[in-house]
């Protein structure tokens, strides 16, 4: 792989963004004033002088290369252990062969460093499930297999996360009525493992682990037979996910499940065979979930947000019984962290990418502090593909890589060459964001629409997405690779991260290349960007194309388009004013204001404004500058 931070220079189109006519000047703000514009100038020149130019291309076929993690090495007699163990011989057989099978209990108590969300667990002492902010009763809701949950749902009820959520609420006293009570209807309604909802590998594993780590919440009752009853709902469980773990429907679900029957092996009886079995099973499906970089081939920030707080977890029940874990889970937990940092706006919170929602400042900050990880955002970006420039509080986010593969999408989105732009911790631009969280306060029906690329703030061409969306979060044919550059150039008197990327998915249907260039100051005052649309062949094909280039602008700002209509003005809740203009070569397009939603880290919509250039151009190709500017 090629280091994409390092300086290179760009060979493909001898175009620079922002330029009003060749004559080395920068857009108007006002008609009168132009800023000195040096990209590639005689002096970027100096500087890149005796370099050779390197390119990062990644495609998702073949770039996205499986972490290489081995088990844990253990001695001659334990691999025979774990061999039989895999084969089906009892663990009771293999620990104690001429003794009675041990009674099914807990060996310790798990302290997990990780909170839940209080006010969901105030809601449900107060008899609601509370899930991105909507409200059911625990009396109405149907535990059963047979109900028809949204995903949301899904992963509350039959993956036990509400556990957390109550703990992190009250004391265990206060708490363990309303755990008991939940726990006692779901059993009734899931008498023996079986088929359909609740025994999808993924929920399976998170309830398993959330039993084990959150047990005296459910087992601090005054009826022994509710006790006895949860724990061999318990025991059975892990049986059954020895024997399932592998029929998972993801990487993920299946690293969810591993984690369970790890946990089960150090915290129920006669448990090693287990754990030298879940071990082995982890460490190698961690190798296939995560690529070299620390970022999970889904490219989901939630799924890397999952990763970590399943290691977490796994790891709190080592502590529990005065281990340590496996050295593979602070290597895996190490490599995970910064790709999420990467994600990581001035205010905190996560960037709307592949279904996120805006996750909060609080969420992020309790999860990294839980992993014991001190590090920085990922600098070193390849299969992750999300570029970013900070300087001055103010953060530049750049999806610049393919799509993941559909089996390993979760969510998937339409979403190469968007952006997101946040200065001081205000949003300025933004992605829709929220598909993941479809089915609370984001209507289902609108899931597959959050997932397009014109849900981004990038280009669409005739409303079509860059890659295929399809049901269920999957993805279709669209782009193959992306090519990208990045490096540090002189702008005026400091300094800019220009940062080139373009994608091939509009090459097959229209015979066009997206080719997107932005350039930030060091200080964060400015952003400058260039759309161009290629010929892909050797000859461009004849006719126009529609295009719309949507700039997705962040909650709580007014905007106002100014006279000429080829700029606007941006109004921040903090009193500071930007101002978005085009060039004078605009390439033909209108600019207008329509509206949009963006959805926040509770999961919940909020109505905002797009700024939208759209028109016809040719298909023999065009080019787009704009320009994003602090006024004051």
């Amino acid at each position: 792989m090629v280091d994409v931070s390092s300086r290179t220079i760009d060979t493909d189109t001898g175009r620079e963004p922002i330029d009003s006519g060749g004559d080395g000047r920068a857009i108007p703000l006002n008609g009168e004033t132009a800023d000195d514009l040096v990209v590639a100038d005689s002096a970027d020149r100096a500087d890149s002088a005796g370099q050779t130019a390197k390119r990062e291309t990644l495609a998702p076929g073949r770039a996205l290369a499986i972490a290489d993690f081995s088990a844990p090495s253990i001695g001659a007699g334990d691999k025979l252990i774990r061999l039989a163990y895999r084969l089906g011989v009892p663990a009771s057989t293999l620990t104690a062969p001429f003794s009675k099978p041990a009674r099914p209990r807990l060996l310790a108590t798990v302290n997990s460093p990780l909170p839940g969300d209080r006010a969901a667990g105030v809601a449900l002492r107060a008899g609601h499930f509370l899930v991105h902010g909507v409200k059911a009763p625990i009396a109405q809701m149907d535990f059963s297999s047979k109900a028809r949950l949204t995903p949301p749902f899904e992963r509350v009820i039959h993956g036990f996360s509400w556990l957390r959520d109550l703990s992190t609420s009250a004391t265990r006293e206060q708490c363990a009525q309303t755990a008991e009570r939940v726990m006692a209807e779901w059993l009734k309604n899931n008498l023996k493992p079986g088929t359909g909802l609740p025994w999808n590998v993924e929920l399976v594993g998170h309830r398993l682990l959330n039993w084990l780590v959150h047990a005296p919440l459910i087992l601090s009752g005054k009826k022994p037979e509710q006790r006895t009853r949860t724990i061999e709902a318990i025991a059975e469980t892990a049986r059954w996910l020895d024997r399932n773990v592998s029929r998972a429907h993801d990487g993920l679900g299946e690293v969810a499940g591993w984690c369970a029957i790890t946990a089960a092996g150090l915290l129920l009886p006669d448990g090693h065979p287990r754990r030298l079995f879940g071990e082995a099973g982890l460490v190698r499906a961690l190798g296939d979930l995560v690529a070299d970089d620390g970022g999970v081939l889904s490219r989901s920030p939630l799924a890397q947000m999952d990763a970590i707080a399943l290691l977490i977890d796994v790891s709190a029940c080592y502590r529990a019984r005065d281990m340590d874990p496996p050295q593979a889970f602070g290597t895996m937990l190490d490599l995970l962290v910064p790709p999420l940092l990467t994600l990581v706006h001035s205010d905190g919170g996560l960037g709307n990418w592949q279904g996120s929602g805006a996750v909060r400042a609080s969420r992020i900050a309790a999860l990294i502090d839980a992993s014991a990880v001190r590090t920085r955002p990922l600098k070193n970006v390849r299969q992750w593909g999300y570029q970013r420039v900070a300087g001055n509080k103010t953060t530049l986010q750049f999806d610049a890589a393919p799509p993941p593969l559909s089996r390993h999408a979760r969510s998937g989105c339409a979403s190469t060459l968007a952006f997101e732009l946040c200065a001081q911790g205000q949003r300025i631009v933004v992605n829709c964001g929220g598909s993941a969280l479809a089915g609370g306060q984001v209507p289902a029906r609108i899931e597959q629409g959050l997932r397009a690329t014109a849900a981004h703030s990038t280009l669409t061409l005739e409303d079509a997405n860059s890659t295929a969306v399809h049901i269920n979060g999957k993805l279709g044919a669209g782009v193959g690779e992306v090519e990208v550059d990045r490096k540090v150039l002189r702008l005026g008197q400091g300094m800019a991260t220009r940062i080139a990327a373009s994608h091939d998915g509009y090459a097959a249907r229209f015979g066009l290349t997206h080719r997107r260039i932005l350039i930030m100051r060091e200080d964060g005052s400015e952003l400058r960007g260039e759309d161009l649309l290629i010929p892909a062949g050797k000859k461009g094909k004849t006719g126009k194309v529609g295009f719309a280039i949507r700039f997705h602008i962040g909650p709580g700002i007014e905007l106002g388009l100014s006279e000429d209509k080829k700029g606007a003005g941006l109004a921040l809740p903090d009193g500071t004013y930007w101002q978005f203009r085009l060039a004078a070569t605009d390439g033909g397009g209108s600019l207008s204001i329509e509206e949009s939603m963006w959805v926040d880290g509770g999961g919940r919509p909020q109505p905002i404004q797009q700024l939208v250039i759209q028109g016809m151009t040719s298909r023999g190709g065009g080019s787009f500058s704009w320009l994003f500017k602090k006024m004051g």
